[in-house]
């Protein structure tokens, strides 16, 4: 039997973790009424916010409980939506809560995602897509001894798609301890943009208004600037390796 389908019993039983939360929820009275669900546009996530509030104020902690729940399961199991997840727990916390908040929940939950697809996935994964852990295993080799910098450039870049890193991560052969830190310390950007924006949540009029081109721009400096030091350590090495050539 192929691993990926010992994936199914541990889905049953997070999705059960979130039903049961969702059965423990405050009794509240809104004058719309809001199913609590994850949401899917803006007009959701501004509902589902309205309705989290009102949670806040009878129990907060039930509030930190589901919204990192929620925030784990997405992460884990690579469902797309983090984005509105970011500005929810901005709209729901301090700053100085949803902030740290936000990148720890990312951390842990893109090293769940590691660790689920290099224990029930990697047969899969590597039928699926053998060309890009090919690639992902060259740049490893290339940049073994600035990789924690490459890593940092892969999450800051507004391009990288998080969860395929997420994925082929553990097939290239790259650790944990590192894969964790480079994805918690590399999405600050892109979650501090999130979740200040939660503060904006009624005000904006479209998720494009998130990552303007500016703001874009603004993270590809910053992905370059993390591949800053790689690139002088690379050139540290060959003029050593040049050197010694020269000796000899």
């Amino acid at each position: 039997m192929d691993k990926i389908f010992c994936l199914i019993p541990i889905i049953l039983v997070a999705t059960g973790w979130l039903y049961f939360l969702t059965r423990l929820a405050p009794e509240v009275e809104l004058e719309k009424e809001t199913k609590l669900q994850f949401p899917g546009n803006l007009q959701e996530l501004q509902d589902v916010a309205k309705l989290m509030s009102a949670y806040y104020s009878k129990n907060w902690y039930y509030v930190l409980v589901l919204f990192s729940s929620a925030y784990l399961y997405k992460q884990s199991f690579m469902i797309p939506g983090s984005v509105l997840l970011n500005v929810l727990g901005g709209a729901l916390f301090d700053f100085t809560i949803a902030f740290p908040l936000v990148c720890f929940l990312t951390g842990v939950g893109a090293s769940c995602c590691f660790l689920l697809a290099k224990t029930f996935g990697k047969d899969f994964i590597q039928k699926k897509f053998p060309n890009k852990i090919t690639w992902l295993q060259q740049q490893v080799d290339q940049n073994k001894e600035r990789l924690p910098y490459y890593l940092l450039f892969l999450r800051l870049f507004p391009m990288s798609p998080n969860w395929l890193i997420n994925v082929l991560s553990p097939m290239a052969g790259i650790p944990l301890s590192l894969f964790a830190l480079t994805a918690t310390i590399g999405l600050m950007p892109y979650n501090f943009v999130c979740v200040h924006s939660g503060k904006m949540l009624a005000s904006l009029k479209s998720l494009d208004d998130l990552f303007s081109f500016s703001t874009l721009v603004q993270m590809a400096i910053l992905a370059l600037v993390a591949l800053g030091p790689s690139m002088l350590v690379k050139k540290t090495s060959f003029t050593q390796q040049a050197k010694h050539q020269k000796v000899e």
